[in-house]
């Protein structure tokens, strides 16, 4: 061992080899800061006396299964120009910490690859330890996301646990970063996030959100300006829902047993797209079969299908006439149903057809929710909520497995 290997190999710069002692499967290197390297932790200046020292170890990067232990005496001088006594600082570890600067980086590194558990077991630590290395670099990396260059985003909510735990996520469209993480759902959440960016001057283009009225609410108040562009997946999803519920009241009112029986059974058929329909289980028949015998049902369904044009037309122009169409079948059915939805459509027009002025959606940050309920269910939960945040802001940069 020397004091070139002790850098080269450690990391340790200014301080001197002096030998190496073994203690219960340890490695120890015993170190000393050089004299000439001593200056005041205030002012930097090289005036300083020695005024006693006491021994500390940190935990280093191990040689092969062994631990490695840098024992050092910690030197407090006296300044002769500002007259403070204290402790020198340390060149490779944090005052604070039991461990060095090049052991926190092979955590961070070895956290990449396996669970928290993992390399603590790996590495013989405690899980806290693991931790709390993780939740710094995070801290450091991620405590203030990048909202200067915002400019298209999607806002969705995600539910954490039981007992409606909600946690409210904004979504860079443009690079794919989860630039906000808050509390709850509905316009509260959001309130930080708007006082911030107002802050950093950010002026947003247009924000895709579902149809939920304290999203709205809370955009109006605080970005006026930006377009708000429903996502189309949720106009659907709202629209399977109301055609389950019209089935499951076509079925209470069913006439008789036969009636009954088709309608039994095709719920999930209603909602799967046309082309996914298995034909080897008869469910296209099946479909068909409930369709004549119901009219309601039958209109209702192929309402849907038309329903889907809308984001498929060449401009805007013909997208507002294919909707203007719908909404006047939907009235001239005479079912209940549709006429609830189409005057759902009608108050949400403008939202709905700014996707062909910005075609975005939270299809995104839809993706990121399976991401985030990934990384919950891999790590069995979350006591630490901040924790959970920061690594939700990592998310997009991950390209291994999800570790907990």
């Amino acid at each position: 061992m020397s004091t070139s290997l002790l850098y080269h190999g450690f990391g340790i710069v200014g301080y001197r080899y002096m030998h190496t002692g073994y203690e219960r499967g340890k490695v120890i290197f015993r170190v000393r800061q050089d004299r000439d390297s001593m200056i005041c932790p205030c002012c930097k200046s090289y005036n300083v006396k020695k005024r006693g020292s006491f021994i500390r170890r940190f935990r280093c990067v191990p040689i092969g299964r062994k631990p490695v232990v840098v024992e050092l005496p910690v030197q407090r001088v006296e300044c002769g120009d500002c007259g403070v006594i204290r402790q020198v600082r340390i060149g490779f570890a944090n005052e604070r910490r039991t461990y060095t600067r090049a052991f926190e980086r092979y955590v961070i590194d070895l956290s990449r690859h396996m669970t928290m558990l993992d390399v603590a077991r790996h590495l013989g630590v405690s899980w806290g330890l693991v931790k709390d290395i993780q939740k710094r670099n995070l801290e450091r990396r991620f405590r203030n996301p990048r909202t200067t260059d915002l400019d298209l985003i999607a806002i969705d909510e995600i539910s954490i646990g039981k007992h409606h735990k909600y946690l409210t996520v904004v979504l860079d469209l443009k690079t794919g970063a989860v630039v906000y993480v808050g509390n709850g759902r509905g316009a509260e959440s959001l309130d930080p996030f708007w006082n911030k960016i107002k802050r950093r001057g950010v002026k947003l283009r247009a924000i895709a959100i579902d149809m939920s009225p304290s999203y709205i609410a809370s955009i109006l108040d605080n970005y006026p300006d930006a377009e708000i562009v429903f996502d189309h997946f949720h106009v659907i999803k709202m629209y399977n829902d109301k055609l389950s519920d019209l089935r499951r009241e076509l079925y209470r009112e069913a006439a008789g047993p036969l009636e009954k029986k088709v309608l039994k059974g095709t719920r999930w058929l209603l909602l799967k797209n046309p082309d996914n329909l298995n034909n080897k289980r008869n469910e296209r028949q099946h479909l068909e079969e409930a369709l004549k015998l119901n009219e309601p049902l039958a209109l209702a369904y192929y309402m849907k299908e038309y329903l889907r044009q809308i984001w498929k037309q060449p401009n805007k122009t013909q997208a507002a006439h294919c909707l203007d169409d719908w909404v006047v079948k939907a009235h001239s059915s005479g079912i209940k149903m549709l006429v609830h939805f189409a005057n759902t459509l009608i108050s949400h027009r403008r939202g709905i057809l700014a996707y062909y002025d910005y075609p975005i959606s939270t299809g995104p940050l839809e993706g990121t929710n399976n991401k985030i309920k990934t990384l919950q269910r891999q790590a069995y939960g979350f006591r630490d909520r901040e924790f959970f945040k920061l690594k939700i802001y990592a998310l997009h940069e991950s390209k291994y497995a999800l570790v907990g």
